[in-house]
């Protein structure tokens, strides 16, 4: 009675005559074959084509590139033909027009082909371009262009995109396309479309006489609504797979899932389609566990109608056109050891895009799998298997014809794909700004994911940048950016969004010809989701794009070790940035020794001619003439100066060269001047003395350029030294990441340990207790306390449970964890910060130097000066000779008047150039500059570098980040509480019992509360503690026992304190006098919580409103307050908090008395960030910032025209530190801080910011004295070298040249050595100067903003609900509690005992 069941398949249940005739037809197809090379490429393809099952006949062809192939059409198809081909590594496609019409239908895959001729390529780089531009259409499945054909060959989908559209693309990128062949487009024409809906008659109604129903035809148009309870959904997904599968049935119109009220509501033809059908067909879904109620009354009518229900709607289904797509796959599945494997099996395969249905039999080890073949297929699916831990091997694949029912199944119709109206998702890319913290992150992705056709939601903090999946039929892009408005956030769409591709550049080895690159890309660019590939034989790299949603580069470099070969990823160069400055620093050292080791002698030399009387000189040794005009003397400087000024000197040349380039003179230009000058000058005079046969060998100015050189050379290689130090901030930041991660798979005990490199979205991650967290991810499973200091700067851990946010490179603490990644490689939040600092450090513009600022006006001052005097002499010679014969009396009796007036004006120009060009205006920044940090780093300040010291004096801005700069960062207890009317112990039993049992804790309170503990007990020893349980984000419980022994330990110190109590308590204590208890009537074991309100309550302990007041009142000042219960009665309330250093208030002051504006910036809350401004003295915050803000701020500042200095000790504070005019770091904060920063305060001392600023104004003072000392001879010499004072007799004698350079030259670096006398002003001169001026602020003189904001946010009263969920560490180091219930508390008052009347205190 098989007609009796409602879903048989009769396709396969009737007999043989009620299916249509199938004789083997045969078919032709013609490949066209791209990349055989030899005959043994044409007998492997007739070798492995032949063994194809339904392959007739094989002809290849290697002369024509073809291969004719005689098929059997209901065994295989042309596109499977061209697949066999292609798995083989060339490059198949069906020949134009080749092929019948049956042999395109029977395609699975729903594509067509086109040859395009291509023109204008040149390169690789243009083959890259097309291939990668056009494979993302929508509608390209895949494209292979050809350079050396100049052809493109393009996979398309016919009913998407159109060949005339694909050839416009290509041209609109600047190439000349013509179409040479395009397949017909696979679609079946009428003849076939009625064949089919008569085939589907025939069955049907042959089906329904069998089942004594009548064939409805008349009623067709009928509809019924009916609404079906539905129970056992558990979320969206759910609901779509109920919709998705119950709207492709046969006479279902309509159907809307509705997961709150737990019923769907559908809209069918009742002549076609029953409620009980219906009801069957949602309970066989899987996962299997929904349950369907029918509206009353429904049951009874239906109940007849069911036993004749064998008119069977899967035949409706099973022969229409999209069925050809269902294909079915038998897998061996070794490795499974029980149920629960093949359940893991099944649960994850069926979520696989594209399987319909799976069933694994343990018993047999085989998989049976229905896919749709247009989506997925049977390697894709064994390899699935696999990656789940299983070994898998494909037994038989079965891809169904046209007009064949699928095998018969329980629920067959849920095996056949969904109609072709189904939504589609697209992607689209935000940029949202205003983001601040996890919680702004969560909160868009909880809102956005409500509403309807919003698929998925991923949102990067760092980057400020959401990926949105969503139905383009229900919502539309801008209508998502106004969501997100909504929500407080500004938005917008990225058009361009290219860069969110996943790229991978892997190094691959054992590749030996071009084969094997073909084979490699051809692999590839067939895989889904690899968009484009290129590999190159000769560096042995492949570069490939790809969708990071549906593959990695874990998998790629598993596909390319599948063909045979070894891939790895291509490591990243930190030193790819050219920070390091290495070649810089080798060449200036390499200038510098060199000049050192010419300029020694030289220097000698010089000596030498300044000791004795001008008499004497002609008498020795080195003035004697080697030959007329030419002294050993001038000889031995001739030489020496050579070398330097073109070996020492050759990079000031370049530096120089370069500067003229750019239509600018700065410090190289006239240091080049000068020497080039001098050089030159010497040598001509030198060279006309030899030809006159002078008796006397001329003075020379040979000695000045090796000086020169050597000097600034030195100050030159210190300068990139230091600057090198920037680029060792990006090494150090690299070394936060982790570098394994564990990656867990489902299935029992599969875990593999991976390179963090190769961690993919999507991926689980294991992240044990102590360890990095190398990825950003969500948690799935566990609970645990992460450090994430790393981008708020606060030391408090924060609490991770499943849905929390974590960050690669935060460290998790105590338990292990269970991460989903959803930003991996560069879209981490670390490798965001290292991108920071990188651009930082880049676009961080030049600071131009005092002497490059001066030499761009002296250098053509000189040059006009040197001119004007040649033109005048030249002048006065032609008019008056007789002045010029008087003053050039030795000229050569055989030259011409006119010759003996041009040489005469060169002479006294050149003369002017020389004097004029001071070369001490070289020495006077380099030498102030090396005396100015070596007395910064004695009084504990290292300065990087002189533009660092030369910019301090110009700030007008600075910066503070709040924990660790102005506070300390380690918590201190504040204040402690006890209890009055519940306490039972006395006041160092209690302290004692606590200590005891926080000295377990990892947390930073918890280790607070012991060391406070500790020291007023005035013991380092504590008890016992037993059965410690910490809660993350709540506090901890423990039993602790033995303290009687430390109490005894500390009896003599705290006697002293009980005798102070007695002799100041005059208030009555009332009934509660007697609160201290005999110690041996004291319970040896105790029983302990400490922790917040929230676990209090858990476990079952009242909290009194005043305890909430005071717990308030803490809070409000941005402390945090924890409550302790001993033996279930609350006895006592601890107040925390980061304390303020103590000269912030101190360096805020004088810098604000300076004229300098404070700003305050800070990751913590804007409470925390105000209660430190109020002690400190600054009036504007920016709480709740991001990294990316800070260095937003700094630019923002610096835009407006200000200089800004950033004071910082964090990771967080790095990109800050390294785009700030000036940055300054704390010596005890991060390594990477130090390394970013351009300042370091070694002794950590905020005054030390003052002093960096008074040191540098010193320095640049110093550095102007240089300048017009380095002029001033310079200046006087010029109108006597120009004979403006040789009317009355003063001419310029040439040793005055010497002595001028020589004078300016000594006078620099005297003077510069004068700042040896610098003294660091002393906090006693600071507080006198304060004395009367700091005035504490209220809140109300505070503008707060919130991250980027520049609007004022003062925080409104808490809510109790803030006042319960706020537990935040910050600082504050007043004691005054304003009047909350009954408290009140003097100055200096540590604990307070509350008594029962709750307005009496006892002070100890």
């Amino acid at each position: 009675m098989k007609q009796n069941f409602a879903f048989d398949n009769i396709g396969y249940e009737g007999s043989a005559e009620n299916m249509p005739s199938l004789l083997p037809q045969t078919s032709t197809v013609t490949v066209n074959i791209l990349g055989m090379t030899c005959q043994s490429c044409v007998q492997s393809i007739e070798g492995r084509i032949s063994k194809v099952k339904g392959i007739v006949s094989t002809k290849v062809s290697l002369e024509q590139s073809n291969a004719v192939v005689k098929y059997i059409q209901s065994e295989i198809g042309p596109q499977e033909i061209c697949q066999e081909i292609g798995d083989m590594g060339f490059d198949a496609s069906i020949a134009d027009g080749r092929t019948t019409a049956t042999s395109v239908r029977s395609t699975s895959l729903g594509e067509a082909l086109m040859k395009l001729r291509v023109e204008g390529m040149t390169c690789q780089s243009c083959v890259n371009t097309i291939e990668g531009k056009i494979g993302k259409l929508h509608g390209v499945l895949r494209i292979k262009v050809s350079l050396s054909n100049q052809e493109a060959v393009i996979a398309y989908q016919p009913y998407i995109i159109q060949p005339e559209d694909l050839k416009n693309h290509i041209d609109n990128m600047g190439y000349e396309s013509t179409i040479k062949s395009k397949l017909a487009p696979l679609k079946l024409d009428m003849i076939d479309l009625e064949r089919l809906q008569t085939t589907s008659t025939t069955k049907t109604s042959a089906s329904l006489s069998n089942s004594n129903v009548e064939p409805v035809v008349g009623k067709m148009n009928s509809t019924t609504t009916m609404t079906l309870g539905v129970e056992g959904m558990h979320c969206q997904s759910c609901v779509k797979n109920i919709e998705g599968n119950i709207s492709g049935l046969p006479g279902v119109q309509n159907i809307k899932v509705s997961l709150e009220r737990k019923n769907t509501v559908v809209q069918f033809n009742p002549n076609i389609m029953t409620p009980i059908s219906l009801q069957q067909a949602i309970e066989t879904l899987p996962p299997g566990n929904f349950k369907v109620s029918l509206p009353n009354g429904v049951e009874a009518n239906n109940r007849e109608l069911l036993s004749k229900a064998t008119f069977s709607s899967p035949q409706f289904h099973s022969t229409s056109s999209g069925d050809q797509l269902t294909s079915t796959a038998v897998l061996s599945i070794d490795g499974m050891t029980c149920g629960s494997c093949v359940q893991s099996i099944e649960g994850t395969m069926s979520q696989r895009k594209g399987v319909q249905h799976i069933s694994v039999s343990l018993a047999e080890r085989t998989g049976t799998i229905h896919y749709n073949s247009a989506v997925t297929n049977s390697e894709d699916l064994r390899g699935a298997i696999e990656d789940m831990g299983f070994d898998a091997s494909i037994l038989t694949a079965h891809h169904p014809q046209p007009n064949i029912s699928p095998p018969s199944s329980p629920n067959s119709y849920l095996d056949s794909p969904k109609p072709p109206n189904v939504a589609t998702t697209e992607k689209c890319f935000m940029q949202i700004t205003g983001m601040t913290c996890a919680s702004c992150v969560s909160n868009i992705e909880r809102n956005l994911q409500k509403e309807d056709g919003i698929d998925s939601v991923l949102v990067a903090l760092m980057a400020g940048k959401a990926e949105i999946k969503y139905k383009p039929e229900s919502i539309q892009p801008l209508e998502i950016v106004q969501l997100i408005q909504n929500l407080g956030f500004d938005a917008t769409v990225i058009e361009d969004h290219t860069d969110t591709d996943g790229n991978a550049e892997l190094i691959i080895t054992g590749m030996t010809c071009a084969s094997c690159v073909h084979n490699i890309e051809s692999k590839l660019t067939r895989t889904n989701g690899i968009f484009y590939a290129s590999v190159a034989l000769a560096t042995s790299k492949a570069h490939i794009q790809f969708d990071p949603e549906i593959i990695g580069p874990r998998d790629i470099i598993q596909i390319i070790e599948g063909i045979g070969f070894h891939a790895s990823l291509a490591k990243r160069d930190p030193n790819a940035h050219n920070l390091d400055h290495k070649k810089e620093i080798k060449q200036w050292r390499k200038s510098f020794l060199c000049s050192l080791v010419f300029g020694i002698p030289v220097l000698i030399l010089m000596i030498y001619m300044l000791i004795p009387d001008g008499q004497q000189h002609g008498t020795m040794v080195l003035e004697q003439n080697l030959i007329p005009g030419l002294s050993i003397l001038n000889l031995l400087f001739f030489v020496l100066c050579t070398l330097v000024q073109f070996l020492g000197g050759w990079y000031f040349y370049v530096q120089a060269y370069k500067s003229l380039k750019h239509k600018t003179a700065n410090m190289d230009v006239l240091i080049v001047l000068a020497t080039t000058i001098a050089y030159i000058y010497s040598c001509v005079i030198l060279v006309v003395a030899i030809a006159e046969k002078a008796e006397e060998s001329p003075i020379t100015f040979f000695d000045t350029p090796p000086m020169l050189f050597v000097f600034i050379a030195l100050g030159r290689w210190l300068e990139h030294i230091a600057k090198s130090k920037t680029s060792e901030a990006l090494a150090k930041l690299m070394s936060l990441q982790a570098t394994e991660a564990t990656i867990v798979t489902l299935g029992p005990d599969h875990s593999e340990q991976v390179a963090v490199e190769l961690v993919q979205r999507g991926d689980i991650v294991k992240v044990v207790p102590g360890g990095k967290f190398p990825v950003d991810g969500k948690v799935i499973d566990g609970s645990s306390m992460a450090d994430e200091s790393l981008i708020t700067g606060e030391a408090m851990p924060v609490t991770k449970k499943p849905g929390s946010t974590v960050i690669a490179g935060s460290i998790n603490a105590h338990g292990s964890v269970l991460v989903n990644a959803t930003h991996v490689g560069s879209d981490t939040t670390l490798a965001q910060i290292v991108k920071l600092v990188e651009e930082a450090q880049m676009s961080k513009a030049p600071i131009q130097q005092l002497a490059d600022k001066f030499s761009g006006y002296f250098v053509p001052f000189i040059i006009i000066i040197s001119t004007v005097t040649l033109l005048v002499w030249i002048t006065i010679g032609f008019i008056n000779f007789d002045v010029v014969q008087k003053y050039f009396p030795h000229q050569n009796k055989h030259l011409s008047k006119a010759e003996v007036i041009l040489r005469f004006a060169f002479q006294t120009s050149i003369t002017v150039l020389c004097i004029a060009c001071p070369c001490s205006l070289g020495l006077a920044t380099p030498t102030a500059v090396m005396v100015g940090t070596g007395v910064a780093a004695q009084n504990g300040i290292l300065i990087k570098g002189g533009k660092p010291l030369e910019m301090a004096h110009k700030i007008k801005t600075v910066m503070f980040d709040k924990t660790g700069t102005i506070t300390c960062g380690v918590p201190k207890v504040m204040r402690m509480l006890l209890l009055g009317d519940m306490a039972k112990l006395s006041l160092k039993k209690i302290l004692a019992i606590v200590g005891t049992a926080e000295a377990s804790s990892e947390h930073p309170l918890g280790m607070a509360v012991t060391k406070y503990c500790k020291e007023e007990l005035g013991t380092e020893s504590l008890g016992y503690c037993t059965d410690f349980q910490a809660v993350p984000g709540c506090g901890i419980s423990c039993k602790v026992r033995s303290v009687e022994a430390v109490l005894g330990q500390s009896e003599q110190s705290l006697n002293e304190q009980n005798a102070y109590l007695s002799s100041v308590s005059t208030v009555s204590l009332g009934h509660s006098s007697s609160i201290m208890v005999p110690e041996s009537d004291a319970p040896l074991t105790y029983s302990v919580l400490i922790g917040n309100r929230e676990w209090m309550r858990r476990n079952g302990l009242l909290i009194s409103s005043d305890v909430n007041d005071a717990m308030t009142g803490h809070e409000m000042k941005g402390q945090t307050a924890i409550l302790v219960a001993i033996d279930g009665a609350l006895c006592g309330m601890v107040a925390i908090a980061d304390t303020v250093k103590q000269e912030a208030a101190l360096a805020v002051h004088t810098l604000q008395h300076m004229g300098i504006d404070v700003v305050l910036i800070t990751g913590d809350n804007r409470k925390t960030a105000k209660a430190i401004a109020t002690q400190v003295g600054i009036k504007k915050v920016f709480a709740e910032v991001l990294p990316s803000h800070k260095v937003a701020k700094v630019q923002e500042l610096q835009n407006e025209g200000k200089k800004v200095a950033m004071v910082g000790d964090g990771v967080n504070d790095s990109p800050a530190l390294a785009g700030a005019d000036i940055g300054i770091a704390i010596g005890t904060g991060t390594d990477v801080a130090i390394e970013a920063a351009d300042v370091v305060l070694i002794r950590n001392d905020l005054l030390d910011v003052v002093a960096s600023i008074h040191l540098s104004k010193r320095t640049v003072r110093r550095i102007r004295i240089n300048l017009v000392l380095a002029l001033i001879y310079n200046l006087l010499g010029i109108p006597i070298a120009a004979g403006v004072f040789m009317p009355i007799g003063i001419v310029l004698q040439p040793w005055m040249g010497s002595a001028a350079m020589a004078a300016s030259s000594v006078s620099v670096v005297l003077s510069s050595l004068q700042l040896k006398c610098y003294k660091k002003p002393g906090t006693e001169r600071y507080e006198a100067k304060a004395q009367g001026h700091m005035k504490p602020l209220t809140p109300s003189q505070i503008s707060v903003h919130i991250g980027m904001d520049d609007r004022r946010r003062d925080s409104p009263r808490p809510t109790a609900w803030d006042q319960i969920s706020q537990v935040s560490l910050s600082s504050l180091t007043s004691n005054k509690l304003p009047g909350h219930g009954g408290f009140r508390e003097e100055e200096g008052g540590k604990w307070s005992l509350l008594t029962n009347d709750g307005d009496e205190e006892q002070y100890i």
